[in-house]
């Protein structure tokens, strides 16, 4: 599946695509990129058997991760590279093998070494996950 790129500068974009596809831990966890706009990231991940928990529903840890990766993301469309320094999710119902979890996240305020986003995790209609960050800015990104 292509990424769309929905505003941000190109060059951007094709960074983002290919840091996002290089990324080990996202390989382990099988996210891809759904979508990009300023401030905003879409991310999803096709659940099998090896994102489950001992009661073959799917890891809190998946979804916690691809929040994290969502507004992070969020964060770097905009050309600032960001690490989390606190994060809450709230995990409100559970997906099964072989749903689609898809991340939505977005940025809330950017300042100068602060920034805030949240996100939300859906399977179809079902709202998975809603999650709140504050992020540190560490440089913006050179591409």
């Amino acid at each position: 599946m292509d990424a769309e790129n929905n505003g941000i500068d190109q060059k951007l974009f094709e960074y983002l695509q290919k840091s996002l596809k290089e990324t080990e831990y996202y390989k382990l966890l099988e996210i891809e990129l759904q979508l990009l706009a300023p401030g905003y990231a879409e991310l999803r991940v096709v659940s099998g058997p090896q994102h489950t928990n001992p009661l073959g529903l799917i890891h809190g840890g998946l979804i916690t991760s691809i929040v994290d990766a969502a507004m992070g993301n969020a964060i770097r469309s905009l050309g600032i590279t960001g690490v989390t320094v606190d994060l809450s999710v709230a995990l409100i119902a559970t997906a099964r093998v072989g749903d689609t979890v898809v991340a939505r996240g977005k940025v809330l305020k950017s300042g100068r070494s602060m920034i805030f986003a949240e996100a939300e995790v859906h399977s179809g209609d079902t709202l998975l996950a809603h999650s709140k960050a504050t992020f540190y800015k560490v440089s913006d990104i050179n591409y």
